[in-house]
This record gives structure tokens, sequence and C-alpha cells, in this order.
């Protein structure tokens, strides 16, 4: 028997959009703070002369650090839970925003912001927690497009923000400013954020079969409760303690392309301001405008990608043709960025920025429904680790690059791992939750 199309959706449980809310807050603010030192580069490397090499190694020391702990922190909302695992990372993010604040040289600011991205790292996994738990899985697009804003959200208020303000007042202003942000929103998450519900566990017996649930109004298809969500494998309830990476290679080719495709929109995210500013001639004011608008525009298109996906009944399907548009939007901000015309090459940035962020809600809705409630903090920790380390890579890298090639081919070129990335997308989603 299949399902109708028409089949009513189910409600999300209550408190679920407070959840929500609170963990768009928690990730905005702490991509906030590790996106600071990417609009530190017009200051260091336009107005002080640094390399612009070097001011991309700085750009990128808090994805380096986030490297190290992201399934860390998602093991530890795994075994630990969402409310204390958010409240402790924005707590940690207090204190190192602080520090950054306090030092001074080029050397130990790297070293703190390094730490900025090991601390920031708990929201990650935590945040799509939340979405996955309190939303029935024909909600979780759209959910998970609204809590995946928070990233886009938090580059742009740094956009308009850090440059002005480490301008006028210094570079410790805007840590400064994110610190006391991030201290209210501890106060707030560890008050009200409730632990998503989670799934009952099978209980093995000793002939190796599994028992039931213990309460029987809890078991898969007992009166009063939704029926397994459609496409999930048998059993896929009970098991959700099993490791997903041993049964198929959908997780593995997941994250290998949102590792590819985190190419274009990192480089739009450390380069975009400097772009208009040392090579298209925009005064700092204007560019801010511009990149933030762009950020704000790719905001509200997860959260359109996530309602489409869910419309679809596919994510992987979504993803390849966002592939497929993320190598346009590549191509289109190069050739913009060869004519030199102001309003081809904001409308490219617009286009270029939506659609580079749009895919992040589609992975890790995707990934948290094929890992199950036992393993999603650690998957999703995987996840963003594979993410961050090729952030990392790309700030000197593309620095490097943008030197030799100038921007314009710089980002033609970029377009050439979207395009690989179609080559991994699965055919179909995998739903193990």
């Amino acid at each position: 028997m299949t399902d109708s199309p028409t089949r009513p959706r189910s409600p999300a449980r209550p408190h679920a959009w407070l959840m929500l809310a609170l963990g768009v807050l928690a990730h905005a603010s702490t991509t906030f703070l590790i996106t600071v030192p990417a609009y530190l580069i017009p200051l260091l490397h336009v107005t002080q002369g640094v390399p612009l090499a070097q001011a991309g190694m700085l750009a990128a020391a808090p994805s380096v650090g986030i490297c190290f702990t992201l399934v860390l922190w998602g093991a530890f909302a795994d075994r630990f839970g969402e409310r204390v695992a958010i409240a402790a990372c924005t707590g940690a993010c207090v204190l190192v925003a602080l520090l950054a604040a306090w030092v001074t040289g080029f050397v130990w600011l790297a070293l703190v912001l390094g730490l900025s991205g090991a601390a920031a790292g708990g929201t990650n996994s935590a945040s799509g927690r939340l979405v996955v738990g309190w939303f029935p899985r024909e909600r979780r697009g759209l959910a998970m497009g609204i809590r995946q804003m928070s990233q886009p959200l938090g580059v742009a208020v740094a956009a308009l923000v850090v440059p002005g303000l480490a301008g006028t007042s210094g570079i410790p202003a805007p840590f400064l400013l994110v610190a006391a942000v991030l201290g209210a929103l501890t106060l707030a998450c560890a008050l009200l954020i409730r632990d998503a519900p989670r799934a009952p566990r099978a209980v093995p017996l000793e002939d190796g079969d599994l028992a039931p649930p213990a309460s029987a109004a809890e078991a898969p298809g007992a009166p009063g409760t939704a029926p397994p969500p459609p496409g999930a494998a048998a059993g896929a309830t009970d098991d959700v303690s099993g490791n997903p990476y041993r049964r198929s290679s959908f997780l593995l080719r997941i994250h290998a392309v949102s590792v590819l495709l985190t190419v274009p929109q990192y480089t739009l995210a450390t380069f975009g301001l400097v772009f208009l500013i040392a090579d298209q001639g925009w005064s700092g004011a204007d560019a801010g405008i511009a990149v933030a608008s762009a950020q704000l525009v790719g905001a509200v298109g997860r959260v359109v990608i996530g309602g489409i996906s869910d419309r679809v009944g596919s994510r992987t399907t979504v993803i390849r043709a966002v592939a497929v548009l993320c190598v346009v939007g590549m191509l289109l901000i190069g050739s913009a960025g060869f004519l030199g015309v102001a309003v081809l090459t904001l409308v490219a940035l617009v286009f270029a920025t939506l659609i580079s962020t749009a895919d992040n809600g589609l992975e890790f809705t995707a990934i948290a429904e094929a890992a199950g409630p036992g393993w999603s903090g650690k998957a999703l920790g995987i996840q963003n680790t594979g993410q961050f380390l090729m952030a990392a890579a790309v700030g000197p890298s593309m620095g490097a690059l943008i030197t030799v090639v100038g921007y314009p081919l710089a980002f033609a070129l970029v377009a050439l791992t979207p395009a690989a990335s179609l080559f991994l997308v699965p055919r179909r989603d995998d739903v193990a939750a």
C-alpha cells in the first residue's frame, strides 16, 4: 500500500518552534563569533597591508579549531542532551570571545580564534538534533531550513557590524559585542531548552531477537501513534543505536558532497567583501550592505529549499539540482568580475551566495534521518568536521590562488567543485528514523 499524496501532515510537537528559535539564535551567535576574522580582512589587507594569504589564514583559524571538537560535541549532545550541550557551548564561547578581545599580536589572535572554533562546535550538532527530535519528518525540511538560516544570518550581521565597528573602535570591539550577546543566550538556553523526545530503544533478548519497547503504547503501530515515516526501513525505529555507516555508503557520500559544496560557500563568505572593495572598487559601506543582503537572501533560500524538499519528498533530488545551479552561480560571478559592471556583480553575488548556501539544511536533514536518533549527533559532528576542514583550507588556498590569477578567474575555477559533487549525490534518500 502506498501513501496518499494528500496525506495530512503531522503537527509539530508542543514547544517545537521555541526550541527552533533558541537553536537558531544560539547558532547564529556562534557563527558571528567565528566569522569575525573574515570581515577583519579588509582592515588587515587593504588598510594595514597584511598579505591576502596571511589574512586568509587568520580567517581559517576558527575552522581549524572547530574540526577538533565537532564529533566530540556531537557525542556530548547524544550523551547529555541538547540543553546541556548548547548552554555549555555558548558559555565557553563567551570566555573565548573575551580572551580574543584581550590578546594582542597576530599569532596569539590566531590561536584564540582557533579556540573560538573549538568552543562554537556545540551548536552545530545539538541544534540539528533539536529539529530532528521535535519535528515530524514531513516538516523537517522546512524546520531544518529555518535552523540553517542561522549561519547566513550570523554572517550577514557580521558583514554589517564588524568592518565598521573594528575600523572605528579597534579589533577587540566585535568580540566584546558578541560576548555580551552569547552571555544572555547562555542563560536563555539553559533555562528554556527542553531536550528532544527520543525514540524508545529496543531491548536485546538472550536469543538475539529484539524485544518491543517497554510500553505497548509507545511501540510502532500502536493505537494513537503515527505510522513509521515513508521510506523508513523495517525495524528502523527499534534499531536506533546501530552504526549507520555499516548499513550503506549513503552517509559517506552525503559527507563528500557537502565537503565539495562547501568550497563555493566559504570562498564567497571569506573573500566576497574584499573582492568588492579591493577588486571592484566599492566602498566599505556599500560592500558590507551587498554582502549582508546576499547572505540574508541565502538565509531565506534555505527555508524555501527545505520546504521544496518536503514537497518533493526527496532531499537528494534537490541537492543535485542545487549543485547544478551552484556551477552556474560561480561561473556567473566570475564573468561579472571580468566585466566590472556593478549591477551585474551585485546580481551575480546574490545569486551565487543564495545557491552556495542552499544545500546545508538538505544535507543536515538527510544525515540526521539516515543516522537515526542514536547516531544523529555523531553523524552531524562528522558532517560538520568535513565541512570545516575544507573551510580551513579555503582561506589560505583561495587567498594564494586569487593573488596569482585574480578574483574573477579564481571564482570561476571554484565551479569545478560543485560539478564534481554531481557524481557523488545518492539517487534516493535513506531514512532510518
